[in-house]
């Protein structure tokens, strides 16, 4: 069904249920599953001015993807990869430009006595601007 499974995630221990279950609905067939971390740039600051600090962001990052799929490198095809810029953007970037067909995303519950906060995170934003379907995962 799904090809092209992204999952962006930015702490392991946050997105482990969004990981399960995009491993699961790629039923370890032909589908591939992309784990992505976007790092998010100061404004106003080029990289080089900040080159070593986002080389340790990297690794860190990558650190936490390694164990994050170490459970699941049997089961599916999995990627990785490593953004910079604004969070959301990025993962609609990254989406158009590698044929994604699915976003798996966790996110966090809405408080119904305040339904206004929420409306700005990143799982809502791409939810909205996506041209691809998009699970949230609570």
């Amino acid at each position: 069904m799904f090809q092209n499974i992204l999952v962006p995630v930015d702490s392991p221990e946050r997105h482990q249920s969004a990981v399960e279950i995009a491993v699961r609905m790629a039923g370890g067939g032909s589908a591939t599953l992309t784990l992505l971390h976007v790092i998010e740039t100061l404004a106003d600051a080029t990289y080089d001015e900040f080159q070593d600090f986002y080389g340790e962001m990297e690794r860190r990052a990558m650190a936490g993807i390694n164990d994050l799929i170490l459970d699941y490198q049997d089961r599916v095809r999995i990627r990785t990869a490593i953004a910079y810029g604004r969070r959301a953007q990025e993962i609609l970037r990254f989406s158009r430009e590698n044929a994604i067909d699915l976003i798996v995303m966790s996110s966090h519950r809405m408080d119904p006595d305040n339904p206004a906060t929420g409306w700005g995170t990143i799982s809502h934003r791409v939810g909205i601007l996506s041209a691809c379907p998009v699970l949230l995962v609570k």
